[in-house]
């Protein structure tokens, strides 16, 4: 639904999108500048984000000490506290079994590195995407029981694992789930299920990824241990040490940053700053990050290499990476994932093209969603693909990878249209094998005589989700001339970050700026110098946007004035820091 004028004009961008302001009390907003002394911009921001007056001294200084929650305010937190407890006490091997993405990888580290702290002996399993496929396996889990395991913990999976967590059961293993996907009305036969967003559970932070319900999970063992005099003669951990751990699964699960999850990213590029893990500073060094890491760096620098080995790598290595504290194995782990990044890429790029070429290929259908099947496609690139697709055409796209009967897949969704519960709904109704997922990334498998039945599923679902047209819509912060991109402002409006899902970084149409001059750098970037009506010149670059109709259509426009919509960011060089607009979308300025 469109609401108010277009702003600048713009009905329909060239990546097809309608502009429009971003909501936000303008009384609240000069509010916020007059009491808390922030600039207009911060405050017309802040009203935008809907930040209360009440909230907004945690919003721009969240602690964990005032936003936190009590751990065992979750169901089954006590249960699965006292029975880890217990199997740490009684010298009984613990089992972790974590999902192969930064999520999994972070809070199986994370998990790891406090039990060892506490004096457990560990055993952790990543399953192989490829061989073993998403959430606990029973041969897994048989296995780890063999090797000694009493009790086995899984992070960000296991909600679903019906039948594996049922045969656990029966071969008297005891496993405590610890994840945050949608739940349904019944749930495994686990020892322990803590979930906030299970159905039957009432917690207001539902949207912590995996490794934040994990860090509560920490906590709690931690004080259950404490309570009991475990610690008398031991060092007491700190979990505090390992937020830097939490910030990068939690940036990189794409939760919104909002509550809690803003204490623990702010909290945790703190730490990150201090450099005490050696696996993420073997990987920061590697990736060649040199400042002061931010939210940026986890989701798009540091995020990635760690996802690199279980998209088309060693599934275990970004989990290995994280826990590891000898430096020089550190520093060849971290190689080993670089290079599996650069090898995701190209393989992804490949995959992407077809992708792009199968969907445009078809006429427009008028449905509120993308689905593209390719034999062979690897599934370690399927929900990145999924996630380009999804940028570039502003719907939920899905890609499936085809292999004999069957197809892998992986989908990626909008605001106001929940995927999850789409795909989990499938499931249910016997057209896909397996699913699941949240609102705004799902996995599943599909049988490939099913996918034409699938693809109509999903599309009356998420019709049916709808209130109204779905008009793809950019929400802009307000306009600036050129002279206007500044790095004061920069630097100012870091008091709003770290920015992420639900609380996006401050983006802003520069306005009818005159392109002098537009090329391509890099691997299909488009790169420009903007002039402003009072002939201040601002750098301009447009990521992977060479082979777009937007970047076609700068590259074309030398001399012509445009609307450019994107975010400023700081761009060193030489000792001298100036300002450059990445550009999320354009418009002629009419």
């Amino acid at each position: 639904m469109t609401t108010g004028p277009a702003f600048l004009g713009v009905e329909r961008s060239l990546t097809g999108r309608r502009w429009q302001e971003s909501g936000g009390d303008s009384r609240l907003a000069l509010t916020f500048s007059q009491r808390l002394g922030l600039p207009e911009v911060v405050g017309r921001v802040l009203a935008a984000r809907g930040v209360g007056l009440a909230d907004a001294e945690n919003f721009l200084a969240p602690t964990l000490r005032a936003l936190l929650p009590d751990p065992f305010h979750l169901k089954d937190m006590d249960k699965a506290a006292r029975r880890i407890a217990r199997a740490v006490q009684g010298g009984e091997a613990i089992g972790i079994f974590g999902d192969y993405d930064v999520d999994g990888a972070t809070s199986s580290a994370l998990l790891a590195r406090f039990l060892r702290a506490a004096g457990a002996t560990v055993q952790v399993h990543i399953p192989d995407r490829i061989a073993e496929g998403y959430g606990p396996n029973l041969p897994a889990l048989l296995c780890l029981k063999d090797a000694g395991v009493g009790v086995v913990v899984t992070v960000d999976c296991g909600t679903t694992a019906y039948e594996p967590l049922k045969g656990a059961a029966e071969a008297g293993l005891d496993v405590v789930v610890v994840d945050h996907h949608e739940a349904e009305p019944d749930l495994p036969a686990a020892f322990a299920v803590v979930n906030p967003n299970r159905v039957d559970e009432d917690s207001p932070h539902g949207h912590l990824a995996a490794v934040g319900v994990t860090f509560l999970l920490v906590v709690a063992v931690n004080r259950v241990l404490k309570d009991s005099g475990w610690y008398q003669g031991r060092a007491m951990p700190d979990p505090l040490q390992w937020l830097d751990v939490v910030a990068l699964g939690t940036v990189c699960d794409v939760v919104p940053l909002k509550g809690v999850n803003r204490a623990l990213v702010t909290q945790g590029l703190k730490v990150m700053a201090k450099r005490a893990n050696v696996g993420l500073t073997a990987l920061s060094d590697i990736a060649g990050i040199r400042e002061r890491p931010d939210a940026y760096h986890l989701g798009y620098v540091l995020g990635p290499r760690v996802n690199a080995g279980g998209r088309v790598g060693e599934a275990p290595l970004g989990h290995t990476l994280l826990a590891c504290d000898a430096p020089l194995e550190a520093a060849e782990m971290a190689r080993r994932l670089d290079g599996y990044n650069r090898e995701r890429q190209e393989i992804e790029a490949a995959v992407l093209l077809e992708a792009i070429e199968q969907v445009e290929g078809r006429p427009d259908d008028g449905l509120p969603l993308l689905v593209a099947a390719g034999e062979n496609w690897h599934p370690g690139v399927i929900g990145i693909v999924a996630g380009r697709l999804k940028e570039r055409y502003a719907r939920p796209a899905c890609v499936i990878a085809l292999e004999g009967g069957e197809g892998k897949g992986s989908g990626r969704s909008v605001a106001g249209l929940d995927l999850g519960a789409a795909i989990i709904a499938a499931r249910q109704a016997g057209i896909l094998k397996a699913g699941g997922g949240h609102a705004m990334a799902a996995g599943f498998t599909v049988a490939r005589e099913r996918l034409d039945d699938f693809k109509t599923f999903l599309a009356e679902r998420l019709q049916a989700q709808l209130t109204g047209e779905l008009v793809p819509v950019l929400e802009l912060d307000g306009a600036l001339d050129c002279a206007g991109c500044t790095v004061d402002l920069i630097e100012t409006l870091k008091q709003i970050g770290p920015f992420g899902a639900g609380n996006a970084e401050p983006r802003f149409a520069v306005s009818a700026a005159r392109i002098v001059k537009a090329d391509v750098v890099g691997q299909g970037h488009v790169r420009l110098i903007l002039v402003g009506q009072g002939g201040q010149r601002l750098k301009a670059i447009a990521f992977r946007a060479a082979d777009s109709d937007m970047g076609l259509a700068l590259l074309r426009s030398a001399g012509q004035t445009f609307h450019l919509a994107g975010t400023l960011r700081a761009d060193s060089w030489q000792g001298t820091t100036s300002v450059q607009l990445v550009v999320d979308d354009a418009a002629p300025a009419r």
